[in-house]
């Protein structure tokens, strides 16, 4: 009886520490999806400014995507305004990212009005 103690308690640990490494991997994971996104839908939104003249419509509306732009633009929430544009980051890489924060200097230069990030 006391080997399979052990190794119920062995097993019941290393599923504790399992679950404990997945949940530090997501978050990991959801900040650099999240940042690698937001700062992809940017950069695809201010070339086509600087190509066309004005902020597109719409994501779709961007010409000239290469084929990994669509994941950055499908997580993000996008609207043009008269002055420029709103841009929220909805998904990383399995959910919203809980901490991103970036530096005055990031935002300086662009038309980005208003985001859900800081």
């Amino acid at each position: 009886m006391k080997p399979i103690y052990s190794i119920l308690v062995l097993s019941t640990v290393l599923f504790l520490f399992a679950q404990c490494n997945m949940e530090k991997f997501q978050e990991q994971n959801n900040q650099q999806f999240g940042d690698q996104h937001f700062k992809t839908a940017i950069a695809l939104i201010e070339l086509h400014k600087t190509r066309f003249g004005e902020y597109p419509e719409t994501l779709d509306s961007i010409k000239f995507r290469g084929d990994w732009d669509q994941l950055p633009l499908m997580s993000v929430a996008y609207e043009k305004l008269d002055t420029g544009y709103v841009l929220d980051l909805i998904n990383g890489w399995n959910g919203k990212p809980k901490h991103l924060k970036y530096p005055k200097e990031f935002w300086k230069g662009l038309g980005l009005v208003r985001s859900n990030m800081k």
